[in-house]
């Protein structure tokens, strides 16, 4: 039996559904207590069956904001200690600890947690260190049995796990951590087990992935990215568009907003009606990574350090909701959620399919024209009412 299917406590063979994320961006920095999310996360416990639920954050080890902060989950402490000797044995660790968690009512079978804090051993560039912390945790995930590497950024890191939300936020202590970014997840698994590995966020580096939907294209995405280094693990096809993400956006730097152009592609009829330019751009796209695009209903978060991306398929199958306050750029499954975690809302739109909602630091989010436009509409008629 594996780890996997020993803690799909409920034997579930297939259920549809539609999983709960949200996440926002305070693009002045700031940081904010994880309480307020998880309590938006919560809100959205019916979009879940317990079978995971998890958070990300950004800017919570400003102690340590040049090392990689790696996130481990084993089945047992034997499995750990062989983990550390690979880690020391290829990486400078400069910490390493627990990750802090207590004993919660509705969680069980909790592996064993720990963090480590690594350089590499010798000097690199950011870009060489990157590539040569991929390597490792590809190499470990696909060869140490029992164990994980769940999260690998600078100054970020998931927490996730079988519960649902409130139960994982708990267990954790969510609410003792701050963040300038969140993303947060609340699971029912699609055809793919519930278990510790398997629950949302996925990370890789600084990324961190929620999704909601079925990617039918998970086949020929996993072997184009298998043929670029990265190994698929983790029994799920959100890990997928992790490996996605890092190499159109880190390893080939392709803008946010054209990598959102290859996973969310625009049909061959939008493309003819484009300006001749941006048609060359687009096809190119196409031609070059069509093996990318993802199929299938979804709604998905994507960030890393400094941005922040949502995205939906083509046809918008799986909801999303936008919010934006003051600073800060908020998206979840449900505008009720948005309310709970940001009350005073400047601007809330659903976006189009296919359509990527993209924040920074240091950029102020705005609506775009076509909400602003309407919004001025709606004052001008009810100035006259």
């Amino acid at each position: 039996m594996t780890w996997a299917s020993s803690e799909n406590r409920y034997r579930d063979d297939k259920a549809f559904d539609a999983c709960g994320l949200i996440g926002f961006i305070d693009t002045s920095g700031q940081l904010h207590s994880g309480a307020r999310i998880a309590s938006a996360l919560d809100s959205m416990r019916e979009r879940g069956n317990g079978l995971g639920a998890g958070f990300a954050a950004y800017g919570l080890y400003g102690e340590l904001p040049d090392c990689y902060a790696l996130h481990v989950m084993c089945q047992q402490e034997a499995q750990r200690l062989d983990l550390d000797t690979y880690l020391r044995r290829n990486l400078t660790v400069v910490h390493d600890e627990p990750i802090p968690h207590r004993p919660v009512p509705g969680i069980a079978g909790a592996p064993v947690l720990w963090r480590y804090f690594c350089r590499p051993s010798v000097e690199l560039t950011e870009a060489e260190g990157d590539d040569l912390v991929v390597r490792h945790v590809m190499h470990l995930n696909s060869t140490q049995a029992g164990a994980f590497v769940f999260s690998s950024g600078k100054n970020m890191g998931v927490f996730k796990g079988v519960g649902h939300p409130s139960e994982i936020a708990e267990f954790y202590g969510i609410d003792a951590y701050r963040g300038y970014m969140w993303t947060a997840h609340n699971r029912f698994p699609t055809n793919t087990p519930g278990w510790w590995g398997g629950a949302h966020p996925f990370g890789l580096l600084d990324w961190s992935v929620v999704h909601n939907g079925e990617i039918s294209s998970y086949g020929a995405n996993r072997r184009y990215v298998e043929a670029h280094g990265y190994r698929c693990t983790m029994q799920t096809d959100t890990e997928v568009i992790t490996y996605v993400a890092d190499l159109l956006m880190r390893r080939h730097g392709i803008p946010a907003a054209r990598a959102a152009q290859v996973m969310a592609a625009p049909l061959w009829e939008e493309i003819a009606m484009a300006s001749l330019d941006e048609q060359r751009v687009l096809t190119a796209l196409r031609q070059t990574y069509a093996p990318l695009l993802l199929n299938g209903p979804f709604s998905i978060i994507l960030a890393r350090n400094d941005e922040f991306m949502a995205l939906t398929d083509r046809v918008r199958l799986r909801p999303l909701a936008v919010g934006v306050s003051g600073d800060r750029l908020i998206v979840s499954s449900e505008l009720a959620a948005v309310h709970l975690l940001e009350p005073e809302l400047d601007y809330t739109w659903t976006p189009m399919g296919g359509e990527a909602i993209i924040g920074r630091l240091g950029q102020r989010p705005t609506a775009p024209a076509e909400v602003l436009r309407s919004e001025l509409y709606a004052r001008e008629v009810y100035a006259h009412v």
